[in-house]
């Protein structure tokens, strides 16, 4: 049964980030709250804890998963940002929004398309970002619900559906329901992918 642990939406406890960087670290899935969704999440550069999140999600292995940066300074380690791309994100993030741009040499293969892109995230969350910024290497995002169905955004779901299956849960009471914009900063002109609970005024 999964560890469980209250975790406060505004002022993380250092104790609880603590122990789900020591999960993390050991190559262990966490259930953790983002701006949108339950996420699972892990070290994204451990492949054999990516490996696990793609089981218990079901997801196609050839799909890469998405992953946190604590802040921009950290995603232009992984990935190559345009002018206009660096004044879209700067302005969306944090946020709920997912940006698609292309990965650099840093980026563990394993998270790379066979376009070689990247799914970027800073969740406008205090969670995700003291996890990502304690454990000093990106987290895997990717929304906590089995591939095809609805996502989970109640702890009480969760616990139902992977209590036996991931490491610890980080219990933020219940979240939004809708998931991250998604947009594609590869091209010159930005996309959206997939509209979600960020605005996309910016592409105006």
């Amino acid at each position: 049964m999964s560890e469980i642990l209250e975790v406060h939406p505004e002022t993380p406890q250092p104790r609880v980030i603590q122990r789900a960087v020591q999960v993390l670290k050991a190559g262990g899935v966490i259930v953790y709250p983002t701006d949108t969704v339950y996420g699972l999440g892990c070290d994204a550069t451990l492949s054999s804890a990516v490996d696990k999140i793609v089981r218990i999600k079901g997801r196609d292995p050839r799909k890469p998963l998405s992953f946190v940066c604590s802040n921009l300074s950290e995603v232009s380690r992984f990935a190559r940002i345009s002018n206009e791309g660096f004044r879209i994100m700067r302005r969306c993030l944090p946020g709920p929004y997912t940006f698609v741009l292309r990965g650099t040499a840093e980026v563990p293969r394993w998270l790379k398309s066979k376009q070689r892109t990247v799914g970027i995230r800073i969740p406008n969350h205090p969670v995700p970002l003291a996890l990502a910024g304690a454990l000093g290497s990106p987290i895997v995002s990717t929304s906590a619900n089995r591939s095809g169905d609805d996502v989970l955004t109640d702890p009480l779901e969760v616990k139902a559906r992977f209590g036996q299956e991931v490491d610890l849960i980080l219990d933020c009471g219940i979240l939004p329901v809708l998931p991250s914009t998604v947009v594609s900063l590869v091209d010159e002109a930005p996309e959206v992918l997939r509209q979600g609970a960020g605005p996309v005024d910016f592409l105006g």
